[in-house]
C-alpha cells in the first residue's frame, strides 16, 4: 500500500501557496511537511489540520495506490 501526496502539491501550486505558508496555516511542524514530501506516514490529525487550512477534503490531497492488484482482498 502506498499513499501519494502529489495531489496536495498540485493543489498548493494551483493556489500559489508555499509549503512554509501551509505549515503555518495548518499548525503543523516542518517535519510533517518533510514527511509529506517523501510520501511517508503522517498522522490523521495532521491530515485533518491541512484539510481544514486548505478548506478541502482528504481525497483532494492524497491518493491511495495499491501495491498490486493481487494484494487486494475482496470484501463480501
Amino acid at each position: 500500500m502506498l499513499l501519494s501526496y502529489n495531489k496536495l502539491w498540485k493543489l498548493l501550486i494551483d493556489r500559489k501557496i508555499r509549503k512554509t505558508e501551509l505549515q503555518k496555516a495548518a499548525y503543523v511542524s516542518a517535519n510533517v511537511i518533510a514527511r509529506l514530501g517523501k510520501d511517508e506516514f503522517v498522522s490523521l490529525e495532521s491530515i485533518g489540520k491541512i484539510c481544514l487550512a486548505l478548506n478541502c477534503g482528504v481525497d483532494d490531497i492524497l491518493e491511495f495506490i495499491p501495491a498490486s492488484a493481487g494484494n487486494c482482498v475482496e470484501r463480501q
